[in-house]
Parts: structure tokens; sequence; C-alpha cells
């Protein structure tokens, strides 16, 4: 009894579409992993980045010692009128390690504290079309200003005269 061995793929053909199928679908997989290699664009990332489980730690009420141990010292702080500690955090984005980045995202977390240096407001201020928007309250700071009477006089006294209704005089 004698067996018989049949070569089933001995044509060259076969195996040089078999070696190019292998090769090409090795191509096609590798240039999904090139896409993302080649791209040059950086993300820049600086300043305080806001912890939401931090930023619970300090309801309003809080101590300034309970501020600096739950959200680190600030990027900044103001000593006018009521003291505030500021966090401030930028995201910059630049097409190339030789372009200039460009500001995509900017917040600034306020923590503002009364006369018993306890927390009276906590704001989240960032970029929303251009304009200061505060996250928490969802407001935006109005355009105009509030002046003092001797800015009001002042302001008068530039435009050469007394504001109107001022003195009983008309506009």
């Amino acid at each position: 009894m004698s067996l018989q061995v049949k070569k089933i793929n001995s044509y060259p053909v076969g195996r040089t579409i078999l070696a190019a199928g292998i090769v090409g679908s090795a191509a096609v997989l590798s240039g999904c992993n090139v896409a993302n290699t080649l791209d040059a664009r950086e993300t820049l990332t600086q300043g305080y980045v806001i912890d939401q489980q931090a930023l619970e730690l300090v309801p309003v009420g809080s101590s300034r010692e309970q501020v600096l141990l739950a959200l680190g010292s600030p990027s900044t702080t103001a000593t006018f009128d009521n003291e505030a500690f500021y966090y401030i955090s930028q995201k910059r984005v630049r097409g190339a390690a030789f372009m200039r980045a460009r500001l995509v995202e900017q917040q600034v977390l306020a923590v503002y504290f009364g006369d018993d240096e306890r927390v009276s407001k906590i704001a989240h201020y960032g970029m929303e079309d251009g304009r200061v928007f505060d996250f928490i309250s969802r407001t935006t700071p109005t355009g105009g200003k509030e002046q003092t009477f001797i800015g009001q006089i002042l302001a008068g006294a530039s435009k050469g005269g007394p504001p109107a209704g001022m003195f009983g005089g008309g506009g």
C-alpha cells in the first residue's frame, strides 16, 4: 500500500499573492500608527489644573488654611478690599515645535475672603466666546462701569462742563 501526498499550493503565483496580502495588510495596519506619530501638534498646559474633588473640600465659610491645604498655593493673590486667591491655568496648542502657541482655553478659580478671613465666594472664570465667563454662577460681567461721585465730576470736567443734570444744568 502506498500513500500519495499531493501539494496543494505548489504554484509560485499563489505564494506571491499570499506574500503580497501579508505585506499589504501589515502596511495598512502600520499606517494607523504612523498618522498619530507624524502629528506634530503639541498641547501645552500651564498653571493650576482644577481638581473637582479638591474644590469640594473648600465650601463657603472655610478658613484660609483649609483653602491652602486643599488647593495649594495660589498662582497670585489680591490684597485690595477683600483678599482673594487666584488659581490660573492655560491651555495652548501649536502646530509644530517652531510655531507660536495659540491660547485655546484659560480658566481662573477665584476664592474670595470676607472680613473674617473665611471664604465668602468661589468663582470659576473661563473664556467663552472671547469673554470672561463665570462657570459657577453662569454669568458674564457687563461692559459698563460704576463711577463714584468724584469720578463723575472728573468725567464731566474732561468733557468741558458739569455732567448732565448736575447743578440744574441740561445736557
